[in-house]
């Protein structure tokens, strides 16, 4: 059984082209109109529209191909948009790259840190390049040092650093400017469950102190733990934005029943389920039924002399959103 894509009308507000952009107010950070991006005959970024406020968290969210990091540059004043209007702290990138970028924080999915220097002097070396004094870098270092947890490895060489401490070191470099704006790409891809909580908390107290973030993801706990706004994209379009909590509410249930009955049995058998729970989704490996209450769900298949191989209740989540949105799993 194909996965039903949803009518969405959420693309034609938010990937339609107006006529004329709307006045960014002192709170708007980032304002994208019609916002485009194309490689030859190639669409990366279709015509998005959104707007990121000061202090929150925003996110992307989409898997990879789905425009996220390329819009990422855009913002970043590292690529000049194709076509529509960007505004990012009231310039445009595409004429005043320079001035934009002096107040961002980039932190790339890739670290890029200098492995042969010790970890005080990659923050100071990239300071250096933003003009700022050696004599403020020192106390500044030292803030951020403690921030992310380094102090005691402040001499030790970069290539030394685990995984999560390399993340740590990473973000610490792109808050040397102070920048109003901190750009995460993947920011926990690779980490082990515990440096990822690590990090959560950095970003956290970041948020708490005024900065605005900008992620992109394909974690789902990351999207719900960190955003309070996100905008789930796919194939360079804006599929929906919203709270984590308003986006699951509005394409999904309350909990979702899993069961399995075996990969070649999964489609004959979801036959004999339609009625049960609001909807039905079948993927390869499992069947989800989507209903208030997945226990009842699972009472209702058991009566009717069926015995999955295996059987999950859980709440919905952003994965949920994505696959009613899109027809397909975040990670394939």
């Amino acid at each position: 059984m194909a996965v039903k894509r949803a009518t969405n009308t959420y693309l034609e507000r938010h990937n339609a082209v107006p006529t004329k952009a709307k006045a960014a107010s002192s709170e708007d950070m980032i304002v994208a109109t019609s916002l485009t991006k194309t490689y030859g005959d190639f669409v990366a970024v279709d015509g998005v529209n959104f707007t990121v406020r000061r202090g929150e968290s925003f996110g992307l969210l989409g898997p990879n191909g789905a425009g996220k990091s390329t819009t990422m540059k855009m913002i970043a004043a590292t690529s000049q948009r194709t076509g529509g209007e960007l505004s990012i702290l009231g310039k445009d990138p595409n004429t005043q790259g320079p001035e934009i970028r002096a107040h961002l924080g980039v932190v790339p999915q890739q670290d890029n840190l200098d492995r042969e220097l010790k970890v005080w002097e990659n923050l100071m070396v990239y300071g250096r390049y933003f003009g700022l004094s050696r004599k403020w870098l020192k106390g500044k270092i030292e803030e951020l040092l403690d921030f992310a947890q380094l102090v005691d490895k402040r001499n030790a060489k970069t290539e030394e650093l685990s995984g999560g401490m390399k993340r740590r070191l990473t973000i610490a470099r792109g808050l040397v400017n102070e920048p109003e704006i901190l750009l995460l790409d993947e920011p926990t891809t690779g980490l082990d469950p515990q440096a990822r909580h690590i990090l959560w908390d950095r970003l956290f107290r970041l948020k708490e102190q005024g900065v605005t973030l900008v992620i992109t993801t394909h974690y789902m706990d990351e999207a719900e733990q960190l955003c309070d706004r996100l905008m789930v994209m796919d194939k360079g379009k804006i599929m929906a934005e919203g709270s984590p909590a308003e986006l699951i509410k509005k394409y999904s249930s309350k909990e979702v029943l899993e069961v399995r009955f075996g990969s070649d049995n999964n489609l004959t058998v979801a036959e004999k389920l339609k009625g049960i729970g609001e909807r039905l989704e079948v993927l390869p490996d499992r069947i989800l039924v989507y209903a208030e209450s997945g226990e009842k769900c699972l009472e209702q298949i058991v009566k009717l002399g069926l015995e999955p191989v295996t059987s999950l209740v859980r709440r919905s989540s952003l994965e949920d959103v994505f696959l009613r949105l899109t027809g397909r799993t975040l990670v394939e």
